[in-house]
């Protein structure tokens, strides 16, 4: 069994001494340094923390200890994860001054908690603020589908790491899509829970109040096994929610029976590429799935969260930016300029448009469980790429990813998002979205889809 095998499996053979969790860690880093090169997805390699923990996982097992569920299963995390010993960089050139963390992040405690084995940091965006992985100080990390394209971001690398089987699951945060767009473009599942269900703690934040973090995989099944793993209330994260676990790897086949599905209409199938919208329809008829809503002023919720991810982000950066202005990507410093210069009336009037876009949406899940929508506006483009043209309108190109996935963060819904079987020689995605803390049912839906064949991630490359 290799390394890249499915999650399940792959703990099962180091629960039981099929396999070593030695060896997995062994095969894993020199697959990371034979293959990651032509990929860029890593900017950090925990060789020697990995060997101690995949020795202490077998360590366990022979004194007849539980090794936990993910028993020696290889993870990497974007690098705005604490890690015990390492800077956290966030994507940034000024961070690398930084004294290293003293404690591992929150989740990354929970995954090595249960048996799970990190082996290094991914790239990204700097700061988070982007959706590319184009990243001018690490280089961009390539999409492992066509390393000639993007990996989408920002949590290009840990959407890449798992795209190209480097490991089987890895961590991301999403803002304004940075877990879904990534996901979609490289053909693996993302998982962008209800903010403040899993903890930030230990995170180098963007914009508080519509920062999550989420794990990717390549099956629905592997990505239930991290969440359940990354669950539990966390009194370090203000926002992280006091709820009780909600483990969700047993509803995942209970199937369709008695949910209401429909696809999203409106904004949702408007700036798009026509194969984009056609593939949706295909896993919508997969499915038989024939209603379409409108979730309100979707367009309008996409402008505020702009409003808001740039005045938070500005606030937390605003030392730097005047200090250390050289030091920030071009554009990143740009966009956290046009933040501190928001007037305080836009910010507020943004969040009191939230607070009654969520009561919309609280309203239309009450007449639907599941809404199915498309991830990102086109497929990968290539990298350097500035603009892209839809339907005769020049766009541009990275900022425009964010169209179909703003809209929803800005209201901290549960969404995966999941890669289109058949979908071309680029993958494509399709967001499944549900009501604040039903991750069992977007989970349960994406593996519904996944068995009848409408959802695959591509074959490792």
């Amino acid at each position: 069994m290799r390394a890249d095998g499915g999650v399940r499996a792959l703990a099962e053979a180091v629960r039981t001494g099929e396999r070593s969790a030695l060896a997995v860690a062994r095969e894993t880093l020199a697959g990371i340094a034979a293959r990651d090169g032509a990929i860029n997805a890593f900017t950090s390699v925990t060789e020697g923390r990995a060997l101690a923990e995949a020795a202490a996982v077998d360590a366990a097992r022979a004194g007849g200890r539980d090794p936990g569920p993910l028993a020696g299963v290889p993870f990497a995390v974007k690098n705005l994860y604490d890690i015990a010993g390492l800077a956290t960089v966030a994507g940034s050139r000024i961070d690398r001054a930084r004294a290293p963390a003293v404690r591992d992040a929150a989740l990354v405690r929970r995954l090595g908690e249960a048996g799970a084995v990190l082996v290094g940091a991914l790239n990204m965006d700097e700061y988070a603020f982007g959706f590319s992985t184009e990243n001018s100080h690490y280089g961009a990390t390539r999409n492992p589908h066509d390393p000639t394209r993007i990996a989408g971001g920002s949590s290009g690398g840990s959407a890449a790491a798992v795209a190209a089987s480097l490991v089987p699951l890895s961590l991301g945060s999403d803002t304004n899509g940075s877990i879904r767009v990534p996901a979609a473009l490289c053909g693996v599942f993302g998982l962008k829970p209800t903010y403040g269900r899993l903890s930030r703690a230990g995170l180098r934040l963007f914009a508080a109040s519509l920062d999550h973090a989420g794990p990717f995989a390549r099956s629905v099944d592997d990505l239930a096994l991290a969440y359940d793993a990354l669950q539990a209330p966390d009194p370090d994260d203000p926002a992280c929610a006091a709820r009780p676990r909600e483990p969700v790897s047993s509803v995942l086949r209970q199937g369709l029976d008695g949910l209401r599905l429909a696809v999203a209409d409106g904004h949702f199938a408007q700036q798009g590429a026509p194969e984009i919208f056609a593939a949706v329809e295909r896993v919508a008829a997969a499915l038989g799935v024939t209603r379409r809503v409108e979730l309100p002023a979707a367009g309008v919720a996409r402008a505020a969260a702009m409003i808001i991810t740039s005045v938070e982000g500005a606030e937390l950066h605003l030392p730097d930016l005047i200090a250390r202005a050289a030091d920030f990507d071009p554009m990143t410093r740009a966009r956290f300029l046009a933040g501190a210069l928001v007037p305080g009336a836009w910010y507020a009037h943004a969040q009191r448009f939230r607070r009654w876009y969520c009561e919309q949406l609280t309203a239309l899940f009450r007449t639907v469980d599941v809404i199915l929508a498309p991830a990102t506006p086109y497929p990968a483009y290539e990298i350097g790429q500035a603009w892209i043209e839809l339907g005769g309108v020049r766009l541009p190109a990275a900022g425009h990813l964010g169209v179909f996935t703003q809209p929803l963060s800005f209201a901290g819904l549960p969404v995966v998002a999941a890669p289109i079987a058949g979908a071309g020689p680029l993958p494509l995605g399709v967001q499944i979205i549900a009501a604040p803390w039903r991750e069992d049912l977007v989970l349960r839906v994406a593996a519904a889809a996944e068995t009848i064949g409408a959802l695959a991630a591509p074959s490792p490359v």
